[in-house]
């Protein structure tokens, strides 16, 4: 299992000898499935070189804060908003020194400082030095910042002494940094999303639409690839920027999605269907703007068709994902929503209330219920990406019990 799926981490790597242990360290994390960038200080450039971490982590390392090229863009400032968590491995005394005062004179101390994802350091120094009172006081304002301290080790050192003071070995370390992030229930799983609405053109400039915003599939795409998943949102016309490490596919009519759908359905593991998708389309809609005048003073006569029910030709492909569908209703909310089970063949359905102003449609609350063959459970009223989460925790306790029926 991917535990690290879709995380990114920033890795620091300070002077001592314990930096060696970097390098495995880094084929650690990627073996997890993390992307790693590196950060070094001069002092660490005496123990390994960067050429070797650039290899293993495929990312340039970066080494200097005044590095004309890089700061061009303010490039410090973009590593730390890139990283999901910062980890400082080896992290030397003079180091948890700086950052515990606050320092920000070289390139390491000045992510730290601008970073705003979790930070955790794995100590390494001789036991003396880790037990000497200045260093422990800085130790504890550290932990009282909330920085996660990894280690030390206990056990013989370079220099001889035995005692706590080591850098814990990479697969500890790999698995205690795995075990910051919530869990990867949908690890290496392949997620299509759609969201958003559908329009269908009357004319060039009028068409047929409706008032979904987009933001419930949009929290969900974010929400599982925090999960782990590899994520392909299927949007349709939205004001939203596209969650970080989500892949995006945009639409306009429900014929568009239906084609964007099916064409991913075969590398599809979990297919949730959010979108408010027009039923029908204009039959008769004009290649040239409908003037009034055109009519004699009579309104336009639209003839409707049925568009292609995207949700249940997914979930009737073969052989087909686990499927789950969104049903906004203004009433009758629970029979139309298991309705929709029977009669589109789906493993699960989410229904809401879309005839309550304050959530749903446009709103950034949202209140729902998931409904499944034999039960159900209510979200209680929260923001959309809090039910995301929950939704996709729960997506996900059910598709593993399609995959292990008999509880295998």
């Amino acid at each position: 299992m991917l535990e690290l799926a879709n995380r990114r981490i920033v890795l620091g790597v300070t002077g001592g000898i314990a930096a060696y242990k970097s390098a495995e360290l880094i084929r650690r994390l990627s073996a997890l499935g993390a992307e790693v960038r590196v950060v070094m200080t001069a002092a660490a450039q005496e123990f390994i070189t960067p050429l070797t971490l650039q290899a293993l982590s495929g990312n340039p390392v970066y080494t200097s804060l005044l590095d004309p090229a890089a700061e061009a863009a303010m490039g410090h400032i973009e590593l730390a908003r890139w990283g999901d968590l910062l980890l400082v491995a080896p992290a030397s005394a003079d180091f948890l020194a700086r950052l515990a005062h606050g320092h920000g004179n070289d390139l390491l101390t000045t992510l730290c400082l601008a970073a705003r994802c979790p930070l955790a350091v794995a100590p390494a120094m001789n036991q003396a030095m880790w037990a000497a009172a200045a260093n422990q006081d800085n130790v504890q304002k550290l932990k009282q910042r909330g920085v996660h301290l990894l280690g030390p080790a206990e056990g013989e050192q370079a220099c001889g002494d035995i005692g706590p003071g080591r850098m814990l070995e990479p697969e500890e370390l790999a698995r205690r940094v795995s075990e910051l992030f919530p869990s990867q229930r949908l690890s290496g799983r392949r997620v299509v999303i759609t969201a958003g609405p559908t329009r269908e053109a009357i004319d060039p400039v009028r068409y047929i639409s409706n008032h979904s915003s987009g933001k419930m599939g949009f929290a969900l795409a974010a929400a599982a690839r925090d999960a782990g998943a590899q994520v392909t949102l299927i949007s349709g016309p939205v004001h939203l920027a596209t969650p970080d490490r989500v892949t995006r596919v945009d639409v306009v009519s429900a014929r568009e999605m239906y084609e964007a759908a099916l064409a991913r359905v075969q590398q599809t593991d979990i297919f949730i269907a959010t979108a408010a998708v027009a039923d029908y389309r204009v039959k008769n809609s004009q290649t040239h703007k409908i003037k009034k005048q055109d009519n004699k003073g009579q309104p336009p006569v639209l003839e409707l068709e049925e568009n292609p029910d995207i949700v249940a030709a997914v979930a009737a492909s073969d052989p087909h994902p686990f499927t789950v569908g969104f049903a906004a209703e203004t009433r009758e909310v629970e029979h139309y929503a298991r309705q929709k089970i029977q009669r589109k063949g789906l493993d699960l359905v989410v229904a809401n209330d879309v005839s309550q102003s304050h959530i749903g449609f446009n709103s950034d609350h949202n209140a729902v219920t998931a409904i499944w063959a034999d039960g159900e459970t209510q979200l209680a009223e929260a923001s959309k990406t809090q039910i995301a989460r929950d939704l996709i925790v729960l997506i996900g306790e059910h598709y593993q019990r399609r995959q292990k029926p008999n509880g295998a």
